[in-house]
Order: structure tokens, then C-alpha cells, then sequence
């Protein structure tokens, strides 16, 4: 019986000289306390050495994927041999199955080799004819290449950069939300109206930033910025302003501040860009169905898009309602029914009475387009297109008949109709109680 084992540096092929060992594996650690006692139980018949990491590298992906190598295809011609019908031990069921099939050699994969495997680990060194600090070399450069294959080639982490960017959009959008309102309060001690005249934050620094003190407003051309009759109120509001004199450096520190938003505000815009791009990439049919802000949101929460398709749609619609539900099953009163999907717009559109009822309608179909996307091969947003279509007419049917009952109307009708017809029976049985009640 042939044991197959690999190393970081090699394939190893070693002789088990008591059979009857591997049936009493729970003592099995007993034979294999030192170097000495393991070389009574395995004796190594051949070592397939690698050429250099980027071969190793190969061989493990291989063996990762159940496949066979070129190294180890190299040992195992050399190790068969039609007349010796011997069995080989194998680490990996799928592994031994490619060899079955390629060599008909017969593999065995069962728990008492996986134990088998775990102590011939804990005395490969001596076991093997390998220079432990070469072995040490190996291990930890094969480690790094693996992990660089992986990252490198794995599809989960694709949409890593779709997680990054929303996190970093709601980063900016927290830092230019407090740099406006600083902004603000800072320019409003000189010129307090021109916040209530501009509501747009960016056209807002992108004026104050052009005619710094208020005196030159009247002077300057806002018109590149600003619409015409809001150009007008700016300059009547500069002249009759209340506020009060600022010097020429609080003046620079303002104008600094409002080229900061500036910038934000555009790398903001060229980020969105980016993450509408990414997720019409990786994502389509969900990006369709709940837009590429909600998508990337969904994604982020649960991790990555294998994740989030493993959730059911059930899951889906909560998402991001967490506390909100633990809260209320801890009270006993109404969970949530809806989650980041919310925000949707086909979840803005509704009334607030329907709200809950799209929620759950959008959740399924999310639910599906999601694991289209994350298991399927296609690229395009066909069926995201398809069943947007089809709640958009749902939807339209929910609101033309919001007042009336969607389900059991018919059965309500009908004990409707029941109770009125038995109305004047109950009506004389009513009277009749009385009067005997009187009497």
C-alpha cells in the first residue's frame, strides 16, 4: 500500500510497511513520536522534486482544482506497474478520482487517511530527503505565490473595488457635508443672506471662492455660475448686507476652504462614474432593479456578491435593518419591512401604504438577478430588464386599485352579502330577546 503525499517541495511517494496501522489510526500518533519510530512505518519509495515556485505554484493549483500535474503525472508512470496491483492513499477524493481514471490505479480517501496524512505532516522533514531550511525557503515562498494567485485570480474579489467605493462615496459625502456647513458658518459672519439665495452647495464655494468680499459682487460676472434673476438678488442682497468685516486672511483661509469642496465635489462625481461603471460590469441585472447606489450598498453589507446570493429574498429585504429587527423581536412588536432596499426608486415611487408590500415584491426579484449575476455566465441585464418591466406594471396596478382589496375580495363580498340578507333576522330576534327580557 503506497502513501501520495505533497510538500512544498515535492511529491513524495512513500511505502506503508504495516497495513493493519492504518485500521488503528486513534493510536496511530504512538508510531510516529520521533524520527526512528516513523521510519518503522513508512519508508519513502520515490520524491518528485519541484523545479522552482512557479512549478510548485502549478502543481498546487492543480491539485487545488483535483487535477493532475505535470510533476506528479511524471511519478506516477514511474510508480505504475501493470503487474503489481497496488493501492495508493490520497489526501483528495477528487485527485484520486483523476488518477483512477487516468492510471486505473485504485485510490483510497477515507478519515482514517486523512488522519494518516496529519501525522505523517508533524515528521515530514526527516522523512523526506529535504535540507529543512530549503523546505522552511519553499514553504514560504510558495505561501506568498498562492496568495498572490489567489487574490490575483479569484472571482470574489472582483467586486473588493465595488465595496471600497461606496464606502469611500460615503466617506466624501460626510467630509463635504461638514466642510459646506463650516463653510458657511465661516463666510456667513460676512455675508449671512447669500446662503438663503444659493441652495446649491457647489455654486455656493464656487462664488465665494470668485468675489471673496461682498463689496465686489456688484463689480463681478455671475452669470457662468449662477442663473440671471438669482445674479440679481446676490447683488442686491451684497449691498444692503448685515454682515460684518472680515480681514484679507480670513478671506484666503475661506477661499481655500471652498477649493476644497470644489475638488471633492468633482472627485466625487468622476467616483460615481467609476462604481455606475463597475456595476454594470459585475453586477447588471441587480443594478437595473435597485440602481447602482442601492447595489453596491447591498453588496458592501453582506460582503461580497457570493455572499449577498446566498441570502434569500426574505433576507434581501431587511438588509440593513438589523437592529431594527432584533429590536423588535426583543419587544414583540412589528419587524421592519424594508431594509437599504428602501431607497430604491421604485420603492420611492410608491405610496407610503404600498411601501411594504413593493419591498417584498423588488426583494424577490433582487434576489434572483443576484445570483444570476454572481453564478451565472452571462453579462448582459436581460432579465433585470425584463422583471423591472414587470413590477413597473404590478406596481401601477397596485395604485390604480390602492382602496380596494387585492386578495379576497370576492370571499369579503360574499359574507358582505351574507350579513346583510341576515340582518332582518337578527334584527327580530333581537326585538323578541327584549321583550321576554321585560317581561
Amino acid at each position: 500500500m503506497l502513501v501520495l503525499f505533497e510538500t512544498s517541495a515535492g511529491y513524495a511517494v512513500f511505502k506503508l510497511l504495516d497495513e493493519k496501522k492504518l485500521h488503528e489510526a486513534k493510536n496511530l500518533y504512538l508510531d510516529f513520536e520521533s524520527p526512528e519510530k516513523a521510519a518503522k512505518v513508512l519508508k519513502l519509495k520515490y520524491f518528485e522534486k519541484f523545479e522552482d515556485t512557479t512549478t510548485a505554484l502549478a502543481a498546487v493549483t492543480a491539485t487545488v482544482e483535483g487535477k493532475i500535474s505535470k510533476p506528479l503525472k511524471k511519478l506516477l508512470k514511474r510508480l505504475v506497474d501493470p503487474e503489481l496491483q497496488e493501492q495508493l492513499l490520497v489526501a483528495d477524493s477528487m485527485l484520486g478520482k483523476a488518477i483512477k481514471e487516468k492510471f486505473s490505479l485504485e485510490c483510497i480517501c477515507n478519515n482514517s487517511v486523512q488522519d494518516l496524512m496529519r501525522i505523517i505532516r508533524s515528521q515530514v522533514d526527516s522523512l523526506i530527503e529535504v535540507d529543512e531550511k530549503e523546505l522552511a525557503a519553499m514553504r514560504i515562498g510558495l505561501a506568498h505565490s498562492l496568495s498572490r494567485y489567489k487574490l490575483k485570480f479569484s472571482p470574489d474579489k472582483v467586486d473588493t473595488m465595488i465595496v471600497q467605493a461606496i464606502s469611500l462615496l460615503d466617506d466624501l459625502d460626510k467630509e463635504t457635508n461638514n466642510y459646506i456647513m463650516r463653510c458657511k458658518e465661516w463666510y456667513g459672519w460676512h455675508f449671512p443672506e447669500l446662503a438663503k439665495i444659493i441652495q446649491d452647495n457647489v455654486a455656493y464655494c464656487k462664488v465665494v471662492q470668485l468675489i471673496g468680499y461682498r463689496t465686489n459682487a456688484a463689480q463681478l460676472d455671475l452669470s457662468v455660475i449662477l442663473p440671471a434673476d438669482v445674479e440679481t438678488q446676490v447683488k442686491e442682497a451684497a449691498e444692503i448686507s448685515m454682515g460684518t468685516e472680515i480681514s484679507d486672511e480670513d478671506i484666503t483661509n475661506i477661499r481655500h476652504l471652498c477649493a476644497q469642496v470644489i475638488e471633492i465635489s468633482d472627485y466625487r462625481a468622476q467616483l460615481f462614474e467609476y462604481l455606475k461603471n463597475r456595476m454594470m460590469a459585475v453586477a447588471p441585472n441587480l443594478t437595473v432593479l435597485v440602481g447602482e447606489l442601492v447595489g453596491a450598498r447591498l453588496i458592501s453589507h453582506a460582503g461580497s456578491l457570493l455572499n449577498l446570493a446566498k441570502h434569500p429574498s426574505s433576507t434581501v429585504q431587511i438588509l440593513g435593518a438589523e437592529k431594527a429587527l432584533f429590536r423588535a423581536m426583543k419587544t414583540k412588536h412589528d419587524t421592519p419591512k424594508y431594509g437599504l432596499i428602501y431607497h430604491a426608486s421604485l420603492v420611492g415611487q410608491t405610496t407610503a401604504k404600498l411601501k411594504g408590500k413593493v419591498s417584498r415584491m423588488l426583494a424577490a426579484k433582487a434576489a434572483l438577478a443576484i445570483r444570476v449575476d454572481a453564478l451565472g455566465e452571462d453579462t448582459k441585464a436581460t432579465m433585470g430588464i425584463q422583471h423591472r418591466a414587470d413590477l413597473e406594471k404590478k406596481f401601477a396596478l397596485l395604485e390604480q386599485s390602492s382602496s380596494k382589496r387585492i386578495s379576497g375580495t370576492g370571499k369579503m363580498q360574499a359574507k358582505f352579502e351574507k350579513y346583510q340578507q341576515n340582518r332582518p333576522v337578527a334584527r327580530i330576534f333581537t326585538e323578541t330577546k327584549r321583550f321576554l327580557d321585560r317581561r
